[in-house]
Parts: structure tokens; sequence; C-alpha cells
């Protein structure tokens, strides 16, 4: 591997406090262990090697694929005890839940800046909390539209949908009800709760185009079931009200109900035009029917006057670093303390995760010198190459926006949002209920939101920051 050059005196040798001399011997080695789900482990196997060669400090490291059921239940019981890995990938989502057992990248690593320049928005909106950061993503997804090209071809629908108000007259156009009040054809997996995938994402991307602030930033308060400074009405009940009118026998839009299969099993089966997902779901249907004639488009936007503007909704894990374990070192290398691992490990995301095309920067811990080498690859677009996902980078989402398959998501990324808050999977629960207690007539959509939002509000602890 070659050296590029040396730069010395950069880092801040803050590993030895208490020490006032450095020892003669800087050599040291750390194994480092990383957690994940869904990713296998030849995704980085090839990378890691890279890295390996790169950084003699750091001889190995160890990824575990763990099954989603259990992974959050296996970090949370691993860290308590002590015994957890060093590197970890949480959903975006669980930042706050995590936030006291990781320990933000340190700045002589990445800047603020750096770090704002390098991914698409939503993830600075959700990583940097108090100008710390937090996270950082080798991915990001967000919500595509799924189309049937036979069955848009079969009615003359040359293109999808970009606006909701084309979406609902290609509904309008796509639906086929018989005799008998069941759906011949489905145009869109829409409207309901529990038999459509991702159902609380949808609703909340339509609050977010609808200029609804789900939550305030200064003290994590749920705000979604509160009007909007400038736009008349309840954004969120229009956009619960749209979502479930599909799925109301008395709506023109009429299009799905809870007697539906399955979302995903009723578009790869073709009974159904439209259903909207992340991209992983691609290789879902691919798998399930190798011969469906299908595309992926980006997902309808509100009129351009509305509120909300143009916005996608963001789903993806972020890599973080343990805030305290033992570490794993060599039989022969010398004491290895918590902050060198710390550094270590921060050093290998920053290179997961960074551009290296300038070579990637490797300090040592104990005496701060720092040498920068080149690498065969660049590990991130290899990680991506590996994987097939969509790019978190903002320079590699430029390169996606032309592909077949991840371009929708791509220009999804640009436009994506979250927003931040305690418990997300009660949360998840919280909004499926909010549908089916519209859907079922137990509540007005009025009454739906107002619940929901005090359920989440309970959920969330009154802490300064999330």
């Amino acid at each position: 591997m070659k050296k590029f050059f040396v730069v010395i005196g950069i880092f801040s040798m803050v590993f030895l406090s208490g020490c006032g001399l450095k020892p003669a011997n800087n050599k040291y080695a750390v194994n480092l262990e990383m957690w994940g789900t869904f990713d296998n482990s030849s995704a980085y196997s090839d990378i890691f090697t890279e890295y390996e060669k790169v950084n003699s400090n750091v001889p190995s490291v160890n990824y575990q694929k763990h099954t989603i059921e259990s992974y959050k239940d296996d970090l949370l019981n691993a860290l308590a005890a002590g015994n957890g890995p060093d590197i970890f990938m949480i959903q975006s989502s669980w930042l706050p839940d995590f936030q006291d057992k990781i320990v933000p990248m340190p700045e002589y690593i990445v800047t603020e800046a750096e770090f704002r320049n390098n991914f698409v928005d939503v993830v600075e909106n959700d990583m940097i909390i108090d100008g710390l950061i937090y996270g950082v993503p080798l991915s990001v997804d967000s919500l595509g539209l799924y189309y049937n090209k036979d069955i848009f071809n079969a009615a003359g629908i040359t293109q999808p949908p970009k606006t909701w108000e084309e979406f609902d007259d290609i509904v309008k156009k796509l639906t086929d009800i018989d005799e008998f009040g069941n759906f011949a054809q489905s145009a869109a997996a829409m409207g309901t709760a529990f038999n459509i995938n991702r159902s609380a994402d949808i609703l909340t991307v339509l609050m977010l185009q609808n200029g609804v602030e789900m939550s305030r930033e200064n003290d994590g308060a749920v705000t979604f079931g509160e009007p909007v400074q400038g736009i008349s009405g309840m954004p969120s009940e229009k956009a619960l009200e749209y979502y479930t009118s599909f799925a109301s026998a008395a709506s023109p839009l009429y299009t799905w109900n809870k007697r539906q299969k399955f979302s995903i099993d009723e578009f790869f089966q073709g009974e159904t035009a439209m259903t909207i997902n992340y991209s992983y779901h691609y290789d879902t249907i691919k798998a399930k029917n190798a011969k469906l004639n299908f595309a992926v488009a980006e997902l309808p936007q509100t009129s351009r006057d509305m509120a909300g503007g143009q916005v996608n909704y963001a789903n993806y894990w972020v890599l973080v670093v343990a805030k305290n374990k033992v570490p794993v070192q060599s039989s022969e290398s010398m004491q290895v303390t918590n902050d060198m691992r710390i550094h270590e490990a921060w050093q290998l995301l920053k290179a997961l995760t960074f551009p290296t095309s300038d070579g990637v920067t490797i300090a040592n811990a104990i005496s701060g010198e720092a040498l920068v080498y080149m690498t065969e690859f660049d590990l991130t677009e290899k990680y991506l190459e590996n994987t097939g996902k969509p790019a978190a980078r903002v320079d590699l989402v430029e390169k996606q926006l032309s592909d077949v398959r991840l371009g929708a998501f791509a220009q999804g990324n640009l436009i994506a949002r979250s927003w931040r808050r305690h418990n997300p999977e009660a949360i998840e629960a919280i909004f499926a209920d909010m549908i089916d207690n519209v859907n079922t007539g137990n509540m007005s959509v009025h009454d739906a939101i107002s619940l929901g939002a005090h359920r989440a509000q309970n959920l969330q602890p009154r802490y300064e920051n999330l």
C-alpha cells in the first residue's frame, strides 16, 4: 500500500492524560468488532481487508450479523454488560434511545462543516446534536413509487404520476370493482394500516409534504397534532383524511380495503398497479416474480404552493461508536485504553463513509503522528457496489441519479426528511392505530390525530435535547 505523505502534529495527544511523557514505543494494536443487521459479512470483507492494509494499529475488524427481530435487545443487553461491540449500526430513529450509550465523533477527525458537506441534508439534521456528530451512514433510503408497467400500458398511461393529483387520476382510471364489490384490480396499496408495508411512513411523508411540524427541536415535544402557522386548517388531519380516503367505499378514490392481501404480495402478483416503498424491496419483488414488468418512479409530491414543498421520507441506519468497552488488543500490544479504542473506531468510520480519493489519514493515538495512505478503491463505493443500496454521500448520490434501479431513491434522498423521537416502534404503532381508527369508523379524523399526538407525546421524556 502506497504511503502518500506525512503530517505531524495535527492531532492532539489526548489519550495519555495523567502522563507527562510519551512512551518510547508508540506501537499498539486494537481489534475492532462491528455489529449490524441485514448486511452479510460479504458486504464488508474486501473493505475491511483494504483498511487493515493501511492501518497497522487495527489488525482485525470483525463483523457480526444479528437478526433484526432481536437486534435492538441484543445491543442493549450487551452494552449494559460491557461486552458489546466497538461499532454498531442503529436505525437513525433510535438515536435518542442510544445517545447516552455512544460517543460522538471527535472534531479532529471530522469537523461539523465537513460532515454537512459530505451527506444529504437529512443526515446532518438527524445526527448532529448541539454541534456533536453521533453517527455516520453508508446508505440512506427513501420512498419510491413502484408501478406495474403492463397495467399502465394497457390503460394507455405512458408516465407515472409526479403529483398526488395525477396519482388520484390514475387511481380512478385503474380501479376495477366487480359486481360483488370486490377489487378485480386495485390501483394502489393505500389507505389502511396493517396490510400495507410502511403505512406509517407513507402517512408521515404526507404530513411532511403538507407542512406539518412533527416535533419541536428545542424540547422534543410532539407537535404533529397542532396547527401550523401560515397554513389553514389542520394539515395533519388533511393528510390522514387523504390517506384513508383510498380505503373508504364512499370515496371516489376507493381502491383498497382491509380484505386485500399484504401490499407487497398484491403488487408482485400483479393485482395492484402501484405501491410505495423503499429501495430494499426492489430485490424482494424481483425474487418473488422475476417476470413482473415494473419500474420505480419518484414519490408523488403535493402542488408546489403547499407549505411542505418537495419532501420525501428517510429510512436509514448509521454507524456509531460504543462509549465504554474494554478494548480487545493483541497479546503483543501495549496496553490500549478506551480512548484509544474510540479513536481507532472513529478513524475506521471516517474511512468507511468519506471519500478516499485523496487517501486515508491514519493517526497514531499516542504520538499524534498522521500518515496518509492511498487505497485501491473508495470504501463507500465498494460497499454500495456490494449491496446495491442508494447512497448517503452527496457525490455518490449524484452518480446514482441516472441509475434505472436507484435513480428515484437517489433523488428522494436529496429531499428526504425525518423527525427525532423516542421509542419509534411505539410511534409507528400509534400511527397505525390512527389509520385504523378512521378505517373502522371508531374515530373521526380529528379525534384520531388528537389521541395519536397525545399518546406519542407521553412517550417522550422531557429532556432539554432528545
